[in-house]
Order: structure tokens, then C-alpha cells, then sequence
């Protein structure tokens, strides 16, 4: 994990408001090392710039409180919705991602590319889905 921390994907401003432990549990932290290692890190190196993570692991009771599916990654540390800041460059950071060939789970653009949700399966099941929503 070189350019981003378990206490990034930790954080969340509806966790904080609500006094929501979204402390990740330590049998995820692998799951979180693994999206990273696979994913977000050679991303983020061939991007060159920084990337966000706006929304990491989530606890059951954040991931209710947010909307989140029953069945989120977000909740196995498997998934984050990250963003460069910006909607144009958030569309060639996810074309990027597909050209680079990573083993993505879930790509998933959403709200025209206000944000990215990235997933990677720690089982190394990963299906390179891309979605738009």
C-alpha cells in the first residue's frame, strides 16, 4: 500500500455526524491490501496525480444508513468510490483503468463520472464488469 492508508478508506463525513464506529475490522485489512495493491496503487502510479477515496469500507450500519446494497463490497473492504476531483478527468482515469488491463471487479462510472466505484474480490474472482449508473 504506497499511496493510500487503511484510515482513508476508514473515513466518512456520515460516519462522523452520526457517532459511527467505522473502525475497519482487521480480518479486512487484507481485503483492502489486496484492492489496493492490485488496483488502486498501480492506478494511482500510472495516473501520477493523486486520487481521492471519497468512500471506502463501511460498516453495516454506515452502509444502511447511505443506501448501500445488503450485498456491498464497500462493507467486505473490497471496494471504493474514488475521484481526481473533477468529472473529465474522472472519465480518463476509468478509461485508463480498463487500458491498463487491471484485475478489476466492478468499474463502475457514476452520476457521469462524479465519482469511480473501483471493486476488486480478495478471492481473485474478478469479472472486469463496467458499468455506467
Amino acid at each position: 500500500m504506497k499511496y493510500f492508508t487503511f484510515t482513508e478508506f476508514e473515513r466518512s463525513a456520515t460516519a462522523t455526524r452520526y457517532a459511527i464506529d467505522n473502525t475497519l475490522p482487521d480480518k479486512l485489512k487484507g481485503n483492502v491490501a489486496a484492492l489496493v495493491d492490485n488496483v488502486l496503487d498501480p492506478l494511482r502510479e500510472a495516473w501520477g496525480r493523486p486520487i481521492t477515496v471519497t468512500s471506502g469500507y463501511r460498516c453495516p450500519q454506515l452502509n444502511k444508513l447511505v443506501g448501500g446494497a445488503a450485498t456491498s463490497q464497500h462493507t467486505k473492504g473490497e471496494a471504493a468510490d474514488i475521484t481526481t476531483g473533477n468529472k473529465a478527468n474522472n472519465r480518463r482515469l476509468f478509461q485508463k483503468l480498463i487500458d491498463m488491463g487491471l484485475p478489476f471487479d466492478q468499474a463502475i462510472n457514476e452520476n457521469g463520472f462524479s465519482w469511480i466505484h473501483i471493486s476488486h474480490r480478495a478471492d481473485g474472482n474478478n469479472r472486469g464488469q463496467t458499468l455506467a449508473l
